[in-house]
């Protein structure tokens, strides 16, 4: 039978000299280095299927594995370079960027390196964490990576070799390698592009031990390389850490640390790459991250995007303001395990055979008769315990309505408090067991909500992150259908409304000209838990005269419990001083 296949398949012999070379590629780093066996792909729509595309070869920190695509391998020549090129990829989980943390870090650098250029970070990103590798696996280990770019340069079959960028990439691993010039960077070298070579292979060998460190730096030596090569996607092909972080979930990236800004220098700045700082103490390495300001989400989203995280904007605002909100959520409910009630004792029965021994009342058993005869005259003692039943905190659900109208900012661009409020609540209401609802409103018909209380975090997020930004009109027939039957709750309900002074549209009639105020009050009896307002006001509102009137009315005459935030950020401390009022620990021996 003869197989026809669309694609070559290497043979057999190299899947397994590649498997075989396996060992020593990990003893290139260590004798104990463990990672699980590579992906060794015999076509390339078989590397596709393990989402390994423009490359011969990639790295996924998920799960630590290496892919190859044994098919790219044989058509760049590379056959015999099965060390080499395994060793290149196990060291991107050993040294650079190890941790998808560490790999969003490095991207945060680099953008903050590349004004106008971010868009690049990640290529710029993997082509220094090469360097790193490279220069460590031929210098140390003793492997052949110069060889590997001569017959790169050998086979090339595009015009990469002429790009100023490529030019400058291998001229720093000749300064490195102290390899004659041109040999892997070829003829077009000009004494600029030589002078930034030999400090990028100055800033390899200062911060190869403190790679994080150098990462601004490499991207400002870049950067003009970067605004006038018109092709620096031909480096596409050796960008091996395009995908790793994909699936990843990593936590820490709120935080804009300091040194971003701080090491954003050209190497020409730096006294200790220029050799000005000899005999200078060098910097002592940080043991914990300096933070600086928080991202704002758009940034957030854009450096997760260029990592490999393939997210919509929207699923990208829900990660963002859970995990900005999550410092502030109320503490995992714990339940003391109770000293049970001593058993009382009841009265005596007749210990039969078959009966545990150490049941017998052996004085008991005495006292009726001297003569013991088991199962005729023992007895055995009888316990009445008393019913005890522990009784657990029963939270109240918690019904949120949210302002989204036009002068409220767009969650998936810009810190929204509005939203970051509602998620405090919400997930801290989630935390204790309760049930929530959330509305989100705007003007007429703009109205997007939960489907009835739930307790899918998710949901909630997905609705809390959205944006209407339109007018104001409050949907009060959503507060009315919702406690119109009373029956339909599960358990006491408190009403939060997050909004300005756009809240006093509840209180106007609905589209059956029914009155807001009855319609509150209502909710407000069948809710059974109260109600609360989070307004952005002055804190003085109560004093003035005209429209806010309506505020003090329903403060006065249904009770609702109005706090004003004279500015938005105000709302967070709101939404951990009410989820703690809410949903904190009860005090010791009270029942919710």
């Amino acid at each position: 039978m003869i197989r026809l296949f669309s694609k070559p398949r290497p043979p057999d012999t190299l899947i397994e000299n590649w498997r075989a070379a396996w060992p020593q590629a990990l003893e290139s780093w260590s004798r104990y280095t463990r990672l699980r066996d590579p992906r060794l792909c015999a076509s390339t729509v078989e590397a596709a299927k393990e989402g390994l595309s423009g490359s011969f070869a990639m790295i996924r920190l998920l799960d630590q594995s290496v892919v190859i695509d044994l098919q790219a391998v044989r058509a760049n020549h590379l056959d015999d370079y099965a060390v080499e090129i395994l060793a290149h990829e196990i060291g991107h989980h050993v040294l650079a960027p190890a941790t998808a943390l560490e790999h969003f870090r490095l991207i945060a650098r680099m953008r903050k390196a590349l004004p106008g250029e971010e868009r690049h970070a990640a290529m710029v990103a993997n082509l220094y964490t090469d360097l790193c590798i490279n220069d460590r696996l031929q210098r140390q280990a003793g492997l052949r990576m110069a060889d590997i770019y001569r017959l790169l340069r050998q086979h090339k079959t595009d015009d990469k070799g002429s790009a100023p960028l490529w030019v400058l990439y291998m001229r720093i691993y000749e300064h490195l390698w102290q390899i004659e010039r041109g040999q892997l960077a070829g003829a077009a070298i000009d004494d600029a592009l030589d002078t930034d070579a030999w400090l990028g292979a100055r800033l390899i060998r200062v911060y190869g031990s403190d790679w994080m460190k150098g990462a601004g730096r490499f991207a400002a030596l870049l950067l003009p390389y970067l605004a006038t090569d018109k092709e620096p996607a031909a480096l596409r092909a050796w960008h091996d850490t395009g995908a790793a972080a994909e699936g990843c979930d990593p936590d820490g990236l709120l935080d804009a640390e300091v040194e971003e800004i701080e090491d954003a220098l050209h190497p020409v700045l730096d006294p200790r790459i220029t050799g000005d700082a000899v005999g200078t103490p060098k910097d002592q390495p940080r043991n914990t991250q300096s933070r600086g300001q928080l991202r704002e989400p758009f940034e957030y989203g854009e450096i997760l995007k260029v990592g490999g995280i393939k997210l919509s904007d929207h699923a990208i605002a829900m990660r963002y303001y859970r995990e900005r909100a999550m410092p502030y959520l109320v503490p995992f409910p714990t339940r003391p395990r109770p000293r049970l009630p001593e058993p009382e004792l009841e009265g005596i029965e007749p210990w039969e055979m078959g009966d545990p021994l150490d049941q017998i009342d052996w004085l008991q058993s005495l006292t009726l008769s001297p003569f013991v005869v088991p199962g005729v005259t023992t007895v055995r003692r009888t316990f009445d315990a008393p019913p005890f039943e522990e009784r657990a905190p029963l939270p109240v659900d918690l019904d949120l309505y949210v302002d989204c109208s036009g002068s409220m900012p767009n969650p998936q661009v810009a810190t929204s408090y509005t939203a970051l409020a509602g998620a405090i609540v919400a997930l801290s209401a989630l935390r204790v067991g309760a049930s929530v609802q959330v509305t989100l409103w705007s003007g007429k018909r703009q109205v997007i909500g939960t489907t009835g209380f739930v307790r899918d975090s998710d949901q909630i997020l997905r609705v809390l992150t959205g944006y209407l930004g339109g007018g104001t009109c409050f949907p009060i027939h959503r507060l009315r259908d919702t406690y119109a039957n009373a029956e339909r709750l599960a358990r006491p309900t408190h009403i939060l409304m997050i909004s300005d002074e756009g809240i006093t549209t509840m209180f106007d009639q609905d589209e059956r000209r029914a009155s807001g105020w009855d319609i509150a009050a209502s909710a407000l009896a069948v809710a059974g838990a109260g109600g609360t307002m989070a307004l952005n006001l002055h804190p003085a509102w109560h004093t003035w005269e005209g429209p806010l009137d309506i505020l003090r009315r329903a403060r006065d005459e249904q009770g609702w419990d109005i706090h004003a935030v004279a500015d938005l950020e105000q709302l967070v401390a709101f939404a951990r001083a009410f989820s703690l009022r809410t949903y904190g620990p009860a005090p010791q021996g009270s029942v919710r």
